[in-house]
C-alpha cells in the first residue's frame, strides 16, 4: 500500500490496523469469512473503472468488450457451480438480490409469507423496518417451540389461509439444513411462487452438503461471500422462463451501473468453488461446526435445535442470565468475534438479544480443524464463565492470539 500510504496515510493505517484484527482474532461471525488473494486482487483492479450499465452484448456504454469477458464468466461458473438456468450476478447484496424478486414477481400490498426474524428469518423477510415489510403485506411463520424446527404445518396453514404471491424458504439463523421440498409443494398448492433465500449455506449448497432448492424454487437468491467465500454482493438464480423479467427488474429496476471489479470477484471465487479442495474445504466447516457444538454443549450450553447440520449455531444464554450483548461484549474483549443474536421466542429487544450466533466458515478458512473447535469452545466458557473479569479477558487474548499466529492469515498485509 505504498501509494495509498503517501496519498491517505490515515486510511493505510486503518487498513493495516484492520489486516492485523483480522490475523489476531478468532472471527466467529457465521455470515464472514475471508476471500482468497486473488479475489482481493480482482475486486482491486481497474474494472473499478468501467461503467457497463446493462448486459454482455447489451451495454448501453461502448468500451465494454472486456467487462462482457468478465461477467459471462462469473454467469457461466455460477450455472455450471449450482445447476441453475439463469444467472444474474449484478446485485451488489443479497437484500437487493430479494428485492429483485420482490419487485419482478410483486406489487406494493401483496400477500408474503416468509420467516419470523426472531425465529431465523432475515430482515428481508418481512421486517417492519424494512422495505419488504413496509410496502407488502407480510405473513410470519415460525418454528416449533418443541423441536425449534421450521413448523411446516403452520406454514401451510397460513398458506392456505392468506393465500401469498410469494413464499420464502431460508434467513440468516438456521442452524439445521432446510428442507425445500415441502415449501415447494405447499407454494405450488396456493399458486404461489416460492424463493429460496440460501445467502448462509450456499457453499454448502454447492458442495452438495446441504439440499439444493436449484430446481424446486422458482428463484434462488444468495450472497457470494458467507460459506460461498467470495466478494460481498449478491446473485440471482431462477428458472429461464423467468429470466427475462428478473434481468430486466435489476437494471434498471433496481440498479444502476454494475460493480465489475466485483463481478470479476465473484467469477474467481466461483472458479475457485468448481475444485475438489474448496469440496473438501467446504467438508470440513461442517465437521468443525459439528465439533464446536459437540464441545459446547459438554460444558453446559443450550444451543437452539440441539446443535447443528450447518456452518452456524445459535446459542441460547437465556439459562446463564447472560444477554447476547453482554456476551459480544465481553468476547469482544478478549479477541472473539462473534454477534449477538435473537433466539426463538425471544422476550428481549434485537439490540440485547437472548443469545449468540456463531459460524466456523472464516476458522476453517485459516485451516483449524476438531481439535481447535474445542480449544475455542473452552475459551468461549472461560469468558463468559468469567464475565466483567478485567483479568479473565487479558488471558484469554493471550491464548487467542496464540492460537491464532499459527494459522497465518494475509501475512504480507500484517507487517
Amino acid at each position: 500500500m505504498l501509494r495509498l500510504a503517501d496519498v491517505d496515510p490515515d486510511i493505510a493505517k486503518a487498513l493495516r490496523d484492520e489486516a492485523v484484527r483480522q490475523h489476531r482474532n478468532l472471527e466467529l461471525i457465521a455470515s464472514e469469512n475471508f476471500v482468497s488473494e486473488a479475489v482481493l486482487e480482482a475486486m482491486g483492479s481497474v474494472l473499478t473503472n468501467k461503467y457497463a450499465e446493462g448486459y454482455p452484448g447489451r451495454r448501453y456504454y461502448g468500451g465494454c468488450e472486456v467487462v462482457d469477458v468478465a461477467e459471462n464468466l462469473a454467469i457461466a461458473r455460477a450455472k455450471e457451480l449450482f445447476g441453475a438456468e439463469h444467472v444474474n450476478v449484478q446485485p451488489h447484496s443479497g437484500a437487493q438480490a430479494n428485492m429483485a424478486v420482490y419487485f419482478t414477481l410483486l406489487k406494493p400490498g401483496d400477500v408474503v409469507l416468509g420467516p419470523n426474524l426472531s425465529h431465523g428469518g432475515h430482515l428481508t423477510a418481512g421486517s417492519p423496518v424494512n422495505y419488504s415489510g413496509r410496502l407488502y403485506s407480510i405473513v410470519a411463520y415460525g418454528v416449533r417451540k418443541d423441536t425449534e424446527l421450521i413448523d411446516l404445518d403452520q406454514v401451510r396453514d397460513l398458506a392456505r389461509a392468506h393465500r401469498p404471491k410469494l413464499i420464502i424458504a431460508g434467513g440468516s439463523a438456521f442452524p439445521r439444513a432446510i428442507d425445500f421440498g415441502p415449501f415447494g409443494e405447499i407454494a405450488r398448492e396456493v399458486g404461489a411462487a416460492l424463493m429460496a433465500d440460501i445467502a448462509h449455506p450456499a457453499g454448502l449448497v454447492a458442495a452438495g452438503l446441504h439440499p439444493s432448492p436449484v430446481g424446486l424454487a422458482d428463484f434462488v437468491t444468495t450472497t457470494t461471500h458467507k460459506t460461498l467465500r467470495g466478494p460481498r454482493g449478491g446473485m440471482v438464480m431462477c428458472r429461464a422462463s423467468h429470466a427475462q423479467a428478473l434481468d430486466k427488474t435489476v437494471m434498471p429496476g433496481v440498479q444502476g451501473g454494475p460493480l465489475m471489479h466485483i463481478i470479476a470477484a465473484k467469477a474467481v471465487a466461483f472458479r475457485e468453488a468448481l475444485t475438489p479442495e474448496w469440496r473438501a474445504y467446504q467438508a470440513q466447516i461442517v465437521r468443525n461446526a459439528k465439533a464446536l457444538a459437540e464441545a459446547l454443549l459438554a460444558r453446559g450450553y443450550r444451543l437452539v435445535t440441539g446443535g447443528t447440520d450447518t456452518h452456524l449455531i445459535l446459542v441460547d444464554l437465556s439459562d446463564r442470565g447472560i444477554t447476547g450483548k453482554e456476551a459480544q461484549e465481553a468476547l469482544d474483549r478478549a479477541w472473539i468475534t462473534v454477534n449477538k443474536n435473537t433466539v426463538p421466542f425471544e422476550t428481549k429487544s434485537p439490540m440485547v438479544t437472548s443469545g449468540i450466533r456463531l459460524g466456523t466458515p472464516a476458522v476453517t478458512t485459516r485451516g483449524m480443524r476438531e481439535r481447535e473447535m474445542v480449544e475455542i469452545a473452552s475459551l468461549i466458557d472461560r469468558v463468559l464463565t468469567g464475565l466483567g473479569s478485567a483479568a479473565v479477558a487479558a488471558a484469554a487474548r493471550n491464548d487467542v492470539q496464540a492460537l491464532t499466529s499459527g494459522f497465518q492469515l494475509y501475512p504480507d498485509r500484517v507487517q
